[in-house]
């Protein structure tokens, strides 16, 4: 069982379509300590899909949770049995995505409105696990949005054994916004969420929304246990650096360079099992963000990382025409190939 001790006082959200394998990996180097989730998995899709696929993950993404997204007691504890079995040392159920599709198949948000089938889903999951089952979930939905509201979800949910609560702390509005929309229209209340760190203090209350800065996050980690960064992690990836710099228990990467260097041998690894460059190395399109140059590193990437016969080339080719600014050192990198990581 994980130690929560031990991985710092940040997570990283999952977010669909962003934090694949690939995105982990890379997110991993630039902080070792940062706990990872996967990007949902409905547990339909593990029972009847590829399984093997949609839970594999490399060792170094470690800790690392699983978000599953469905209703069905049985399913989802058949789900979290398959992701125990693959090492996932956590596993989530979304109580939060606000999309129609999700809705369309009763999970996600909109089940805050029933705390005791997710509760049903918590009992039927730990009963098969020896890993913790969390929930993510909002403070409210639609014209439910009010503190007793989350206490009642929150109080029937740790009765079936939750302990560990990831609290976006926007309400969702399930008809009228796009799942976008519901990431920044509704207002944030943290205030709610650190109350009910207050009123629960034996809970693991992990606040996410709108966090982008380390000041933000101090200010937080003052009234709960954690916190979890989903859009500034992705679009800033260096910004995970400074995270770990300011509450993570790892080494911060020591440059960008660094990074890229260190994803090199990874990429050729993945091509070589059959990976498309362009799905690796969207992720890093965000890695020089605010620096001189990193207009042309994204065009780059992303007008060459396609093209037929482009590997590694591609990124060193990306990083050698970087202006001197933004590479921040002299001396050129040594290329990857001549440091023995092919």
């Amino acid at each position: 069982m994980v130690d929560y001790s031990t991985t710092g006082k940040v997570s990283i959200a999952p977010m669909m379509d962003w934090t694949d394998r690939h995105c982990r990996y890379f997110m991993r180097l630039l902080s070792p300590s940062a706990f990872l989730h996967t990007e949902m998995v409905t547990a339909a899709a593990l029972k009847h899909g590829d399984a093997e696929r949609l839970l594999r993950f490399d060792p170094s993404e470690y800790p690392i949770a699983l978000q599953i997204g469905g209703s069905d007691p049985a399913l989802m504890a058949d789900a979290a049995r398959l992701g125990a079995d693959e090492g996932y040392d956590e596993i989530n159920i979304n109580v939060g995505c606000p999309s129609d599709r999700v809705q369309s198949g009763q999970f996600g948000a909109c089940l805050m409105s029933n705390p005791t089938l997710v509760a049903d889903c918590v009992r039927a999951m730990k009963s098969v696990l020896d890993v913790p089952v969390t929930i993510k979930t909002r403070i409210g939905i639609d014209d439910y949005d009010d503190y007793e509201f989350l206490r009642r979800f929150i109080d029937a949910n740790v009765e079936a054994g939750c302990n560990t609560f990831i609290v976006h702390a926007r309400k969702a509005i399930l008809a009228g916004l796009s799942p976008n929309e519901n990431r920044s229209i509704p207002p944030l209340d943290y205030d709610r969420v650190y109350r009910l760190k207050q009123d629960l203090p034996h809970l693991r209350i992990i606040l996410n929304g709108g966090i982008s800065s380390v000041a933000e996050c101090q200010q937080h980690l003052e009234h709960v246990d954690g916190v979890m960064i989903g859009r500034q992690a992705y679009h800033q990836p260096w910004f995970l650096t400074e995270l770990e710099q300011a509450f993570g228990n790892g080494r911060a990467a020591s440059s960008r360079q660094d990074i890229v260097q260190q994803m090199l041998p990874y990429i050729e690894k993945e091509m070589a099992a059959g990976a498309e460059l362009k799905h690796i190395t969207r992720h890093m399109l965000g890695l020089f963000a605010g620096l001189p140059g990193a207009r042309a590193w994204r065009r780059y990437l992303s007008e060459n990382a396609h093209r037929v016969g482009g590997g590694i080339d591609v990124l060193e080719t990306a990083l050698a025409n970087l202006p001197q600014a933004a590479q921040g050192i002299a001396a050129k990198s040594t290329p990857a190939r001549a440091r023995g990581s092919g």
